[in-house]
């Protein structure tokens, strides 16, 4: 599993799917599903916050992020996660690790953002 389908699937929970009464027998015409809504990550990330032993500054911090869920925060997994979602070998060479770790959680909540989720705009810049 791709760490970023991962961290997805974790903060946005189950989705359940709202489907509709199937139809009764004989009938050939079915309603379409339901849409699916869309997450609220800032308030699932804050409900997981509220219950966590640590005070986790997940707003600002990719390794906080990552512990909320309970994902590997080390430098090797926020290495391979920041890899799988764009950011080049020679950028990590070149820039270093607090530089990756800002692209990171600004990039992961963009992604979040584009596959459904809410996200506030202030967690997006």
């Amino acid at each position: 599993m791709r760490m970023f389908s991962k961290l997805m699937g974790l903060i946005f929970g189950k989705r359940e799917e709202a489907g509709t009464p199937a139809p009764a027998p004989g009938l050939a015409v079915e309603a379409a599903p339901a849409a699916l809504s869309a997450v609220d990550v800032e308030a699932n990330l804050a409900a997981m916050a509220k219950v966590h032993p640590e005070d986790p500054d997940w707003k600002h911090s990719i390794v906080d992020l990552l512990k909320l869920v309970g994902m590997d925060s080390s430098y090797g997994a926020r290495k391979e996660l920041a890899i799988e979602l764009g950011y080049s070998q020679a950028e990590i060479d070149s820039k270093g690790s607090a530089e990756m770790n800002i692209w990171l959680h600004q990039t992961v909540m963009r992604q979040l953002a584009e596959n459904g989720g809410m996200v506030p705009a202030d967690l997006l810049d």
